[in-house]
């Protein structure tokens, strides 16, 4: 983020997404891990993101990786996790109810499609429905 969390994003609007359980706890053990800062010390202090992101990249040996790759994979994540697609375009400073996050994070993996394809059901029977008796004929 630019400066001031509070200056908003690159279109100047603050953007507010609820922080998922696992980052809290990651932010609160790095926070423990420097009991010595100054309270109001950024927990991260990666100054500037690619470097790092390269630095961690090559340390692990995967392909380089941008920010954006990381945004692409957190809406990517969302859906698969079963969050609305409203939602998420919300979450990434889309105005359009969803539709450009469905052109370019809608796409599951075919691991998770298939995994979606087996809650498909087309039972037989159906439990709610009870049979009706035929009225004798006159």
């Amino acid at each position: 983020m630019r400066g001031d969390p509070e200056e908003g994003t690159k279109n100047s609007e603050v953007r507010r997404v609820p922080m998922i359980g696992e980052m809290k706890a990651l932010l609160e053990r790095l926070r423990n891990e420097r009991r010595k800062a100054p309270a109001t010390a950024r927990v991260m202090q990666v100054g500037e993101c690619q470097i790092a992101m390269d630095t961690a990249a090559k340390k692990v040996s995967i392909a380089h990786l941008t920010h954006h790759d990381l945004r692409h994979l957190f809406a990517t994540r969302c859906i698969e996790s079963g969050v609305d697609i409203p939602t998420v375009s919300r979450w990434l400073g889309h105005k359009d109810g969803g539709v450009l996050a469905m052109k370019v994070y809608g796409h599951l993996r075919d691991q998770h499609s298939a995994s979606m394809a087996k809650l498909v059901k087309f039972e037989e029977t159906v439990s709610n429905i009870v049979p009706l008796r035929r009225a004798k004929a006159q």
